[in-house]
């Protein structure tokens, strides 16, 4: 009994203490979540949404995707890509009608950077619609982008005529030259092969450049010959900015996430819209002119413009500098890129298309 008595004061002494405590962890609890939530603020950097052009090689998109404008290619395609094309050019040339090809065109990326591709061209000249040439063409980057200055690439096509002669392949002439009949008409084309050296490379991600020297070589008729060079050069115009991602949901089971902030001027522009220069340097001769070729000289702007990830428009109208270059070649290109793409590729800028043979 008298230990009955000794431990029912320390009893009633240290009960007021326990009851004390088991109200204060709560709040403690509490006061410790709230610091950890308050210092613990998330911060999200703002980034453009993935383009669904793939890289070739470690490439800019606009040097993937086979045509960089209406007057030069650039680079390869990706492994398994696809890219179709449809080109209208109008030729306005001194002492003749204008001249309209309509040209079909599908290339194909493979492995090692390796392009095969296909095209057709249907030419309308003075009320005659014609199936004119299909070209079979290969392509081989030395190397994966930027492992060698200016990214050489070779090109080799092999044309296969169908039509007629429609109209003289040198300097422009007045009719009369060819007697009171005209030109004629009947002869075939004749079969011809291709070969380029492509260059290209972009500088300070706001200046992309390509550079084409290219021969081609009949093998029949009168063996006419044409060499020359044309270059391009493109820059992003910023018109479409691009939005920030939207903010995570918030995880209440961690941190409190009311209070992110994204950070400022991480939005990249779009560069759905490019401008650019470009010019055409030709010689052409024959068997009967080799020491006095035609030389034709144009230049004019150019411009893409990205409707969707894989649908662009081009076009370039390019004007001759003396009267033995044309009036004014126009190129209106629709092209679309086929393959895997999407995001988690490596990705970057647009630019324009390009012509039935440049």
């Amino acid at each position: 009994m008298k230990g009955m008595h000794f431990v029912r004061p320390i009893f009633v002494q240290i009960t007021p203490l326990i009851v004390s405590a088991w109200l204060a962890c709560p709040a403690l609890n509490f006061s410790i979540h709230a610091q950890v939530s308050t210092e613990q603020e998330i911060v999200v950097a703002a980034t453009p949404p993935p383009y669904e052009i793939p890289s070739a090689y470690g490439a800019p998109a606009a040097f993937s995707q086979s045509r960089f404008s209406p007057l030069t290619n650039a680079y390869v395609l990706p492994s398994g890509e696809i890219y179709s094309s449809v080109i209208y050019e109008l030729d306005d040339v001194h002492y003749r009608l204008p001249d309209n090809h309509w040209t079909l065109e599908t290339e194909m990326g493979l492995p090692y950077r390796f392009n095969i591709a296909v095209e057709s061209d249907i030419q309308h000249y003075d009320g005659i619609t014609q199936a004119s040439t299909v070209s079979f063409e290969g392509r081989y980057a030395f190397a994966d982008w930027n492992k060698i200055p200016l990214n050489p690439t070779i090109f080799a096509e092999y044309k296969i005529a169908i039509g007629d002669i429609l109209h003289d392949e040198g300097a422009p002439t007045p009719g009369k030259k060819f007697g009171p009949e005209g030109f004629d008409k009947s002869q075939p084309i004749p079969d011809g092969y291709e070969v380029r050296l492509l260059l290209s490379e972009d500088f300070f991600d706001r200046i992309e450049w390509a550079l084409n020297g290219f021969l081609e070589q009949e093998i029949a008729g009168d063996r006419g010959r044409e060499w020359g060079i044309a270059q391009s050069i493109v820059t992003p115009i910023h018109l479409f900015p691009a939005a920030a991602p939207p903010p995570p949901p918030p995880d209440h089971k961690n941190v409190q996430t009311k209070n992110v902030q994204p950070v400022a001027g991480t939005a990249v522009p779009s560069e759905d819209f490019k401008v650019g220069v470009e010019f055409q340097f030709r010689s052409f001769s024959d068997k009967f002119s080799r020491g006095s070729p035609y030389n034709s000289f144009v230049i004019g702007p150019t411009a893409s413009w990205r409707l969707t990830s894989r649908f662009r428009l081009d076009a370039s109208p390019l004007f001759g500098v003396n009267h033995k270059s044309p009036i004014m070649q126009l190129f209106v290109v629709a092209s679309y890129l086929w393959g895997p793409g999407g995001p988690g590729k490596e990705v970057g800028g647009e630019a324009p298309a390009s012509t039935r043979n440049r």
